[in-house]
């Protein structure tokens, strides 16, 4: 007598639309103290992921509760009739002291703690905030319960860059000090699968939807 197979579980994961901080050059830290909204660039890029998932089967929708995952999120969702779900544990990583500066000037005005984080950011994590081993605490056992919960589903999640890349970093067997070698667009779509009691990624930032959409 055959085994019955587990449902297949799809999870389209996606980091939030841009916003002015991310445009700027050099670009800015966002955290979770300052809580901007999407640049106009940002909608189109939600509205182009949008177009580009509406015909994709989506049953559940989650985001971080920080206004550019939020608009992100609803944005997306449109065309299948949910309302984003906010969970706390998918809020960005604190930045500490760092919030709204950019790696140039950090480089510069915190040079030793700069060089620690770039050499560990999971032991030595931001400045008066989180590491990226504490981030991963955090978000892992979230995505976990909704694998579990929406077995045999699929589910779009709207996170941020640190949250997301940490998550991905694992599955792809990479520690949470190594999570930096994973870059995510604004907008860019990576792909988790669970099946079998497996759980991979398929697909790591998928950004061609967005190409026509000027920087």
């Amino acid at each position: 007598m055959g085994t019955v197979a587990e449902p297949r579980t799809v999870l389209y994961l996606i980091r939030h639309a841009a916003t002015e901080a991310n445009l700027a050059r050099p670009a800015r830290l966002q955290g979770r103290r300052h809580n901007p909204p999407l640049a106009r660039i940002g909608i189109r890029q939600a509205e182009a992921t949008r177009d580009f998932l509406g015909s994709y089967a989506i049953q559940h929708c989650y985001c971080s509760p920080l206004l550019r995952a939020v608009q992100t999120a609803a944005i997306v969702a449109a065309p299948h009739g949910l309302s984003p779900q906010p969970l706390e544990a998918l809020t960005e990583c604190d930045v500490g002291r760092w919030e709204g500066m950019d790696w140039q000037s950090i480089r510069y005005l915190d040079a030793e703690t700069y060089q620690r984080f770039m050499l560990n950011p999971a032991e030595h994590g931001y400045p008066g905030g989180e590491s990226f081993a504490d981030v991963y605490r955090r978000v892992a056992p979230c995505f976990d319960d909704l694998l579990r919960a929406h077995a045999g589903e699929g589910i779009f999640v709207v996170g941020h860059h640190v949250v997301n890349r940490t998550y991905l970093a694992s599955l792809m067997g990479l520690t949470p000090d190594q999570a930096r070698q994973v870059t995510l667009d604004n907008c860019g779509i990576s792909v988790v699968v669970c099946e079998d009691d497996s759980v991979s990624v398929s697909t790591l930032n998928a950004a061609f939807h967005l190409q026509n959409i000027a920087a």
